[in-house]
């Protein structure tokens, strides 16, 4: 798994960071980030979810 965010359209609404921690965070401007590391998902059940309610759909998960 690949998760990708798109800094051009993230609002910062946190929604991600909220679903799922171990994952995502927001950086100095309020945007969302992947934690280092953690690009694949490490494992986390919840990324998909956390794409899923991000209100302006800027996560995009891929499979390798």
């Amino acid at each position: 798994m690949r998760i990708e965010i798109d800094q051009d359209t993230c609002v910062g609404a946190a929604q991600c960071a909220l679903t799922a921690p171990g994952v995502f965070t927001q950086n100095d401007d309020g945007l969302s980030e992947l934690l280092p590391g953690r690009e694949d998902g490490a494992g986390d059940p919840l990324v998909r979810e956390a794409a899923r309610v991000c209100p302006v759909r800027a996560i995009s998960i891929s499979e390798e």
